[in-house]
């Protein structure tokens, strides 16, 4: 069949089809029908790929988590002023959500997510949170503050972000220049 889909292999491409139609017409709105005729495949193939869709939906949940997640502990075992190695964290983050193909992180709170099947996910996005507080509570010099949890949030506003500029309603603003007003706001936070 033609290939219709971005990517280097059958398993990219039916990534990338699920991922426009989970964003566009919901998780619980796509069949992995719809999933392979996006991609010009049957659906027997699909599930030589990927056994079902929960299967897909975690593959692509752990894109958005595992490089900021490693990027987390490389800046919080580094030297230097922990606020500029937080903003450096949350550059990266944030840049990262504002730059993918689909607003993958949108998908974070459907109730799906709640049930055992993706519990490592959850857990690595806790953890990715817990070293954004951590980071955030030595800015502050106290651990116990509340505000150390607002950085992490601030970088997930991006997922609205992305929704608000596919609507016209962030005016003519860019997302990028909102990227950088909101890692310069970390500062703002905390000091």
């Amino acid at each position: 069949m033609e290939q219709r889909r971005r990517g280097a292999t059958a398993r990219e491409e039916i990534r990338d089809a699920a991922a426009e139609l989970f964003t566009t017409r919901g998780y619980a709105g796509t069949s992995t029908r719809m999933i392979a005729e996006a991609v010009g495949i049957r659906q027997a193939s699909l599930y030589h790929h990927f056994k079902t869709k929960d299967d897909i939906l975690e593959s692509l949940l752990k894109d958005t988590v595992v490089a900021p997640l490693e990027k987390a502990r490389e800046v919080a075992a580094a030297d230097g002023p922990t606020l500029a190695r937080l903003q450096e964290l949350a550059g990266f983050d944030a840049g990262q959500l504002a730059a993918s193909r689909w607003n993958l992180g949108a998908l974070y709170l459907l109730p799906e997510l709640r049930t055992q099947r993706f519990a490592e996910f959850r857990q690595a996005r806790t953890d990715l949170a817990r070293i954004y507080a951590q980071l955030a509570g030595e800015v502050l010099g106290d651990q116990s503050d509340p505000r150390r949890h607002v950085p992490f949030r601030l970088v997930e506003s991006v997922i609205s972000m992305r929704s608000d500029e596919m609507v016209g309603a962030l005016g003519s603003d860019s997302l990028d220049d909102l990227v950088g007003v909101l890692v310069e706001s970390i500062a703002l936070v905390l000091t």
